[in-house]
């Protein structure tokens, strides 16, 4: 088989982008959009620990495509997928018109509707990870890169929209009489309504763009199978020897496929590929689990309180450009893909040394370290990029090695994925929630000392 054209093959890549965008938007967007909601909903700011407690709960998404897929195997993944995709666009249509809507609750107005339709928008992005994954089996290496670029803009992606709205926008007057000033809160230049109703766009463009590949999908190449070698044994997401038996090397152009095996033969599939019990692969499952419960659960949890002490600027410039690290981060792997599984555990502890110093910035809030000063600003914004800059290079990496054990391997590795932000979630909502370990300052209001 040719190589298909290099227009069908950015046209795919494309495409798998903008599904993957699909994944986690609806939820995504809930969060940047509270600042706005937590205004007309009775329950205030108690509401970020209602979603948390709904994300958790999402997680029994997994168990309804697990059951799906025991009582009706005859339906194939693509099924599952239009029915996340169409529970995400419902869900945030639905939202647009009622996210204010009151019911009451043992003699209380209570936002169900809001909450309600969360739940459901929870369960079909968990299930997202489970259904979305297998599916770029199909599919070569290089486009699961592009898969979590789209998931990078997931996150980017709403929070443009949200900075756009002027979310957060607010005015300190000069102290007098050592008194400081009320902050005057600028208006959003668009209601909620209209967030959500532009949220439902990017979902439905989600949706289309899989239809879209789905027709594209029998001009592109299969996945290459690794062939049995007597002087050599394949693992999963070892470096692949080339066709002349020297050191194999990952594409030189990220989107220029390899040509598929002649006509006429069937490469064996490796079965080592394929196990999933193998140290490296349980290695790299192991990491995916890790940097998922740190960058979905334990991070976002403690980012507000962090950044806040250092001002509004140095907040959303670490939203905004973390968010950007993510698809940076695919970017850097479609053109350079760590094998090495001791370099990608070198690279989460890196991680994890950036996550502790900003974890300690946020138990010290609201008087960390130099607040007050340019470099502590310049430190946390660093910081926080860098962090999610390397968490999302490790996730890539491990995904596209795994990528070789077929779609179980990524089944595997979405399941890693959810458990382990569904881990982190529930380790930070005692600290957050319950004991209130950190505290956050209050705006206009300085309460350090120089």
């Amino acid at each position: 088989m040719a190589a298909p054209p290099v227009v069908h093959l950015v046209l795919a890549h494309l495409l798998v982008a903008l599904f993957g965008m699909g994944s986690w938007a609806a939820v995504n967007g809930i969060w940047v959009e509270l600042p706005v909601v937590v205004k007309d909903l009775p329950e205030g700011w108690s509401l970020p620990s209602y979603l948390s407690v709904l994300v958790a709960l999402g997680n029994l998404g997994l168990l309804v495509v697990t059951l799906w897929g025991r009582l009706a195997s005859g339906k194939g993944e693509r099924t599952r997928i239009r029915a996340v995709q169409a529970l995400n666009v419902m869900g945030t249509a639905l939202l647009a018109p009622l996210w204010h809507s009151l019911a009451p609750v043992a003699g209380h107005p209570h936002s169900v509707a809001f909450l309600t339709l969360t739940l459901i928008l929870a369960l079909a992005c968990c299930a997202s990870n489970v259904t979305f994954l297998p599916f770029l089996s199909h599919l070569s290496p290089p486009f699961l890169r592009s898969f979590f670029l789209g998931q990078g803009l997931s996150a980017l992606l709403p929070c443009m929209l949200a900075l756009a709205q002027g979310v957060g926008r607010l005015e300190c007057p000069p102290a007098s009489n050592s008194t400081q000033g009320v902050p005057h809160y600028f208006p959003e230049r668009f209601s909620a309504t209209s967030f959500f109703w532009a949220l439902t766009v990017l979902l439905v463009t989600s949706a289309a763009a899989f239809h879209g590949l789905l027709l594209l999908l029998p001009s592109l190449p299969p996945p290459s199978v690794p062939t049995r070698s007597s002087s050599s044994s394949l693992q999963v997401g070892a470096p692949r020897a080339g066709p002349e038996g020297g050191d194999g090397q990952e594409e030189v152009l990220p989107l220029q496929e390899p040509l598929s095996p002649a006509a006429g033969t069937t490469p064996s599939p490796n079965p080592k590929a394929h196990g999933l019990l193998s140290a490296r692969s349980g290695c790299l499952l192991g990491l995916l689990a890790v940097t998922n419960a740190l960058t979905n659960g334990v991070l976002p949890a403690v980012q507000s309180f962090s950044c806040l002490p250092y001002g509004r600027l140095a907040y959303h410039l670490a939203v905004v450009l973390g968010s950007t690290a993510n698809p940076l981060a695919c970017f850097l792997a479609m053109g350079v893909l760590c094998r090495s599984l001791a370099v990608l555990a070198a690279l989460s502890l890196l991680g994890v040394l950036f996550g502790t110093y900003l974890m300690t910035l946020a138990v010290l809030s609201p008087c960390p370290p130099l607040v007050g000063t340019s470099v502590g600003v310049v430190l946390v914004v660093v910081s926080w990029v860098l962090c999610l800059g390397l968490f999302s290079y490790v996730k890539v990496a491990a995904s596209s090695l795994l990528h070789g054990g077929g779609r179980q391997a990524l089944l595997a590795a979405g399941v890693a994925i959810q458990v382990g932000s569904l881990l982190g979630a529930v380790a930070m909502f005692p600290p957050t929630s319950v004991y209130h370990v950190f505290r956050s300052g209050e705006d206009c209001l300085v309460v350090c000392g120089p």
